[in-house]
């Protein structure tokens, strides 16, 4: 009889309920990926395990460089004193070593919010909350966002190499010109006799005056 009462408590169904609520009041996950051709998919899932609600999770699609990302701002504006902020690495928080350290002393300090930086366990201001801990996540921040922005400057460097690697090997960037109207070396001849103005011959070609006199430069220089 009296393991049946206590098996149907309306006050401890009460109590999961707000506890339900609250976890989905105060837990919150960033993810990052700097471009739209990454997959934030593995990131995503560890937010899943952890049981962050959908809804407080926050997605950016944009370089790490700075913090101007619009998922993230909605997110600061978002946290409050307590909530748990979990990223999945530093280097999703963002690159930038000086704006990293910034940001975290806002969120931990200003705003009073955990952040909890998955594959990095020190880095769990939930925990060490004493002197020594808080030191001890001071170094390891510091050091992880050193080689988050270095990494960033790596990055840039190999792409300005494999850039110009390839313009040595003939590989042309940005999009291919579009083909010459068929007319056009017909109305070109004709604009070169003074047949045409070029505002008649550029009319007749569908293209403004300036293109059509670069290529009429590229195809015949003029004296």
């Amino acid at each position: 009889m009296g393991h049946s009462s206590f098996s149907v408590s309306t006050p401890f169904s009460g109590r999961q309920s707000r506890e339900a609520r609250q976890i989905e009041n105060t837990v919150y996950g960033y993810v990052r990926v700097s471009t739209r051709e990454q997959h934030e998919d593995r990131q995503l899932i560890a937010m899943r395990e952890l049981a962050v609600p959908e809804k407080n999770i926050y997605l950016d699609k944009q370089s790490g460089k700075d913090f101007q990302r619009p998922q993230y701002r909605r997110l600061v504006k978002k946290l409050k004193a307590d909530d748990v902020l979990y990223i999945k690495s530093i280097d999703r928080l963002g690159r930038n070593y000086t704006e990293i350290l910034e940001q975290w002393r806002i969120l931990t300090r200003e705003k009073r919010v955990d952040i909890v930086v998955l594959d990095m366990p020190l880095l769990d201001t939930r925990r060490g909350k004493d002197l020594m801990g808080a030191f001890l996540s001071d170094i390891v921040l510091q050091v992880l966002s050193f080689v988050a922005e270095n990494e960033r400057s790596s990055i840039r460097l190999r792409q300005a190499e494999g850039i110009a690697a390839a313009k040595a090997r003939g590989v042309k960037f940005g999009r291919p010109p579009k083909p010459l109207p068929d007319n056009f070396h017909r109305i070109h001849k004709a604009w070169r006799e003074k047949q045409l103005t070029l505002q008649q011959a550029a009319n007749a070609c569908g293209m403004p005056k300036g293109t059509f006199y670069s290529k009429a430069l590229r195809l015949e220089p003029l004296p």
